[in-house]
């Protein structure tokens, strides 16, 4: 009895961190996701979908230069004899790499203007390089805020940053255009000076400078020192994670770009913004990994640890679950948040909430090849994923349209965690409640898509399935979540 309850109550302090690190992150991605609407109000479908690949560069080369550091410091940090040296080791190999990734990119950036087809606004690649910078070099800062637990200060640094990006963001779009008989020339002139989407890439710069201000303090207090050998161990863990990276982000926005090619971007437009709807799973995934990464390796060498997992994968599956339906269900109130010319890509968000929600179970697997050091499992999961993505992709996009990408996607994932989870049984091996898992998604999932496809906008059948799931949980949860909640 002992036992179990000293176990949960782990679980229940890992899920207040959960909920601490979720508000840092979570909401300011939850406060940026309301912008969708006045960005799709704003912009014509082509050009909101202009702007999609400008964050898919701009995530792709971000991991590429940060290299996994991030894991990587997390994985070290508990062990390491001299901290000072780990942080410094890891900020100065951060800063070297973007800086010399920058550094080429304004060498040769009339080459890469054309690659990443910024031709007609070449702006887009300068404002790419000042976020890269800025943000790449704020990697460790910020995960030496998380292992040290000081939430409070990356909850401040996080809702400043998007408080920035927020007001910025409605002052160009909604003010200014709104108000142009009273502003000062000036500000006008600066409104019609650029493409009024580059507002959006300003508005994240600004918010990634001042980011990088409030971590000044933490940069400055860096004990500058270097230890070659400990960076070839953090390189050697580290480097299957950043080829995993790339491959995720691949999974995630290739068939945006395969669609703009074979479609056009006004479907990459479309897609994108209801695309946007199912973020709020990607938000829940989001406040998951960032209790779980640091807290998954605090407790790897307790003895409990095994059945620690397992419940935490239980639980994350039935919450996710209940997000899967609930976005579902009341789809028809978070299309809103779109404008009416994105709706005719709803059909997708139920098959992209279940894939994301894999995708989560991914990373929950994805704790096994991380604590024995095992990485280069997760590059070839990821390769592996990335490859089934683009090829079907290729294929049948051109015959089904955007709706085979969502269906691809969550494919891709489900490949990706039924070959995580049989490998990592082999090599370490966690009790997780396969049954219970699948019968809750799969039931939730048949719900979600049985109201989506009969019972649109009918919210008295919305609320009675969200009961019923609700209820089912509760009965065959009942003991558990009891104990929970009483510890």
């Amino acid at each position: 009895m002992y036992q179990i309850q000293h176990t949960l109550s782990l679980i229940k302090n890992f899920l207040k961190n959960t909920v601490i690190y979720g508000i840092a992150s979570v909401l300011p991605r939850l406060i940026n996701y309301l912008l969708v609407n006045v960005h799709t109000n704003s912009l014509e479908k082509n050009q909101y979908g202009s702007s999609t690949y400008f964050y898919i560069y701009i995530g792709l080369i971000t991991v590429l230069v940060s290299f996994g550091m991030e894991t990587a410091f997390f994985k070290f940090y508990n062990d390491a004899k001299d901290k000072d040296k780990l942080i410094s080791t890891s900020f100065i190999f951060t800063l070297s790499t973007v800086t010399t990734v920058c550094v080429v990119f304004l060498l040769f950036s009339d080459s890469f203007i054309w690659l990443f087809g910024f031709t007609e606004n070449p702006l887009q690649m300068y404002l790419l390089i000042s976020i890269l910078f800025l943000d790449t070099i704020s990697i460790v800062p910020m995960a030496y805020l998380r292992v040290k637990g000081k939430a409070v200060s990356y909850a401040i640094i996080k809702l400043t940053n998007v408080s920035a990006i927020v007001l910025i963001t409605l002052f160009f779009f909604q003010f200014v255009p709104e108000n142009k008989e009273f502003l000062p020339s000036f500000i006008i002139s600066i409104q019609q000076s650029t493409e009024l989407y580059n507002f959006m890439f300003i508005a994240n710069l600004t918010g990634s400078l001042i980011s990088f201000i409030l971590l000044i303090k933490i940069i400055k207090s860096i004990k500058w020192s270097w230890d070659s050998e400990l960076l070839k161990k953090m390189i050697s863990y580290s480097w299957p994670i950043a080829v995993a990276g790339i491959a995720y982000l691949v999974n995630e926005n290739i068939d945006k770009l395969l669609i703009g090619h074979f479609l056009g971007d006004d479907s990459t437009g479309v897609y994108s913004a209801a695309y946007k709807i199912a973020v709020l799973m990607s938000l829940y995934i989001m406040a998951f990994k960032l209790g779980a990464e640091p807290f998954f390796f605090n407790q790897y060498k307790k003895k409990n640890a095994k059945e620690m997992y397992a419940n935490i994968m239980l639980y994350f599956s039935i919450v996710g679950g209940a997000i899967l339906l609930g976005v579902t269900v009341f789809i028809d109130i978070f299309k809103l948040l779109i404008a009416p010319d994105y709706w005719s890509a709803l059909g997708i968000v139920p098959i992209v909430l279940l894939a994301n929600l894999a995708l989560g179970i991914y990373h929950n697997l994805a704790i096994w090849y991380k604590l024995t050091g095992k990485t280069r499992f997760g590059m070839y999961f990821s390769v592996a994923g990335a490859v089934i993505t683009i090829v079907l992709n290729i294929l049948l996009i051109p015959i089904y349209g955007f709706i085979s990408s969502a269906w691809i996607t969550l494919i891709a994932y489900g490949f990706m965690v039924i070959i995580s989870a049989y490998i990592g049984s082999k090599n370490y091996k966690v009790d997780y409640n396969w049954t219970k898992i699948i019968i809750y998604i799969a039931f939730s999932f048949g719900m979600a898509y049985t109201h989506f496809s009969l019972y649109r906008e009918n919210y008295y059948i919305s609320i009675l399935f969200v009961s019923i799931y609700a209820l089912v949980i509760l009965l065959a949860e009942y003991k558990h979540i009891k104990q929970l909640l009483n510890r």
